[in-house]
């Protein structure tokens, strides 16, 4: 972790609807809008938060995903002339100082009176290219690393924007989100040690049985 404390910049939730993209009907849930004040987090998702295909969204796994604001300057670069409102990338949490880089598979957090659990990093579908309105962003993000953190619900709560992210415990592992996301691409995908450790770590199940195909 770095030396100040993590941080929620903004929370966002939304409710599943219908878009259209290219004459087809896409249903989903990837735009989501700030709320102020407390919010309650359950066991699923945020008050006010829903998934719309609970087959790949949702679940215990990934009932919130953060996204830090330190990789908005590099989309910027990335992709001149679009939009970045805090919530682009469909996160419930726009962070400041929670890197995938600086925690782990199985961190444990407080915020607010809610506890919080690394679950695993982000693999995207295809509406993410719907949200940014092109198809090459879903490659363009897993080859970032940027993967953005899934967590699980250890403690129902609240928070609000501004809360700090208190961390807690720990599973002695050390599996990083970050090494996990590599594996998804590029010369990472080889890193029989990290896959290992991966499936002894508390990663989320679904993962665990993609990556013990790769040894």
């Amino acid at each position: 972790m770095n030396s100040q404390p993590a941080k929620v910049l903004s929370i966002c939730v939304g409710k599943p609807k219908t878009v259209m993209v290219n004459g087809h009907a896409v249903y989903t849930a990837i735009f989501k809008t700030p709320v102020d004040g407390k919010v309650t987090l359950k066991k699923l998702n945020l008050d006010g938060d829903e998934q719309a295909d609970l087959t790949v969204h949702g679940g215990p796994d990934k009932a919130v995903y953060s996204y830090p604001i330190e990789h908005y300057e590099w989309w910027r670069d990335k992709l001149p002339g679009v939009d970045f409102p805090n919530g682009k990338f469909g996160e419930n949490l726009t962070t400041k100082g929670l890197l995938e880089s600086d925690v782990c598979i199985g961190d444990e957090f407080q915020i607010g009176t809610a506890v919080i659990k690394v679950a695993q990093p982000r693999i995207p579908c295809y509406k993410l290219g719907v949200k940014f309105g092109r198809s090459d962003v879903i490659k363009m993000f897993l080859r970032s690393g940027r993967s953005g953190i899934y967590f699980s619900v250890v403690q129902e709560g609240e928070f609000a924007t501004g809360d700090e992210f208190k961390f807690l415990r720990g599973d002695g592992l050390n599996v990083g989100v970050q090494d996990v996301a590599n594996l998804f691409t590029g010369p990472h995908a080889v890193n029989r040690d990290v896959i290992l450790r991966a499936l002894d770590s508390q990663l989320a199940d679904q993962m665990k049985s993609f990556i013990s195909g790769l040894l």
